[in-house]
């Protein structure tokens, strides 16, 4: 692979290959402009001309099968692919020239950045496609972090207590801010491994790059910039900085499920140093959309697969649906050694994504990825009487407005009986 094959992982090569993207040549504006294209077609890839001076680009992950064809798989064998990058991490090929080499600046202002304001409720302006990248101690991480713009090199990010907070606390407690870097406009391999949920200290940078050996047989390139950090080589934006002790209201913002997420004292990054590719695109991803459900939800189909996996040897597929905004509903397909399997399964899948609140077990036949075919199985192959698994006062997501930190997970064991006749669907003749 030569030193510049990442121009093929570059947004624009990607955005160039794709099909039925629209273009809006006008001046958007950076308050709510983007919003309305982007809620109007919501399956569109739509490329802003002019957004703010510069171009940007949204919804381009909202369809399995945009995602499934930039890996040149079908859509059901994303699941097994992930499984496999996870399983047989590959170190990515670090390079001297990446495609931001030529734009470092340090003398910037973040306000002429193209970063939009989403929805009227917003408190501010918001990145919200930054994969950032840290290293400590020996162990990086990568991970999806919302950054609420404050000022010319200032950001608020929003910390879950997850691996990247782990990092910043300890290096809190050493009374030192955190070294990170956040990259915008990465390929779907850099996204996907991002929101995967790993144990601390595996490199979601490795998961990436044996994704990507796997499906198009090349590995991730990854270059070092100035702090010390390794990000990827094709990136679009690299805002290199620091997370510090300082701290700051941030929100409310909207989230996933299209409701506000509440304000919260969160920690300031201060930004020492921007990186950008000739002619950039910023990545923009619309909170509670299509590309937003995929992106953060889609990682953990293969965590579900893998935990019912344990107590069901044959899993077929996995599917957390949008109607449950790819996070709070799924739906599993099995084959069944024994009655109860299904009942098994249920409780395995809220182990393999402790978020979800309903599971509903299907057979092979069922078509896991077809609202109709799944209600179906529900309408003629469930009774609550024998199928129905109700958890109650359990951890609830803190996505789901409705939980109040805990939560009544439902499972439905939609699965025929063996041996049973008069479940089979007539086949056409």
């Amino acid at each position: 692979m030569g030193l510049c094959d990442y121009i093929r992982m570059s947004m624009r090569s990607i955005i160039s290959s794709m099909k039925g993207v629209s273009e809006v040549n006008e001046e958007v504006p950076l308050e709510y402009g983007v919003t309305r294209f982007l809620s109007e077609t919501p399956t569109t890839p739509i490329r802003f001309m002019n957004l703010n001076g510069y171009e940007a680009v949204g919804n381009l992950w909202s369809d399995r099968e945009r995602i499934a064809s930039y890996f040149h798989v079908k859509k059901n064998e994303i699941t097994e692919r992930l499984l496999h990058a996870i399983s047989h991490p590959a170190k990515p090929v670090e390079i001297d020239t990446p495609q931001f080499d030529d734009n470092v600046k340090d003398d910037f202002d973040l306000r002429e950045l193209p970063i939009p304001r989403l929805f009227r409720g917003d408190a501010g302006r918001y990145v919200t496609a930054a994969v950032a990248v840290a290293e400590f101690e020996g162990k990086r991480n990568l991970s999806f972090h919302r950054l609420m713009l404050l000022d010319d090199r200032r950001f608020a990010i929003r910390l879950v207590p997850r691996h990247l907070y782990t990092m910043y606390r300890s290096c809190a407690a050493k009374g030192k801010d955190l070294p990170v870097a956040f990259c915008i406009g990465v390929c779907p391999s850099i996204l996907l491994a991002a929101a995967t949920s790993l144990e601390y200290g595996q490199d979601e940078m490795e998961i990436a790059s044996s994704l990507r050996q796997s499906t198009l047989g090349e590995p991730v390139q990854v270059a070092r910039i100035r702090n010390g950090n390794i990000v990827p080589a094709y990136s679009e934006f690299v805002l290199e900085g620091r997370i510090t002790s300082a701290m700051v209201e941030e929100g409310p913002f909207v989230d996933i499920t299209g409701t506000y997420d509440k304000r919260r004292m969160q920690p300031v990054v201060e930004i020492d140093r921007v990186y950008h590719a000739q002619k950039p695109i910023f990545h923009i991803v619309l909170p509670g959309s299509v590309e937003h459900y995929l992106l953060m939800g889609l990682p953990r189909e293969p965590l579900i697969h893998r935990a019912v996996a344990q107590v069901v040897p044959d899993v077929h597929a996995v599917r957390l649906t949008e109607g449950g905004c790819c996070w709070l509903h799924g739906v599993v397909s099995i084959t069944k050694n024994k009655e109860g399997d299904g009942v098994n399964a249920v409780m395995a899948a809220f182990t393999g994504h402790p978020s979800m609140k309903r599971v509903i077990i299907v057979d092979r036949d069922i078509d896991v990825f077809n609202d109709r075919d799944v209600e179906w199985a529900v309408a003629t192959r469930f009774q609550a009487s024998r199928g129905l698994v109700r958890v109650d006062n359990a951890a609830g997501s803190s996505l789901d407005p409705s939980s109040e930190g805990r939560t009544s997970k439902i499972g439905l064991d939609a699965t025929k009986p063996l041996g049973a006749e008069g479940f089979e669907k007539v086949a056409l003749p």
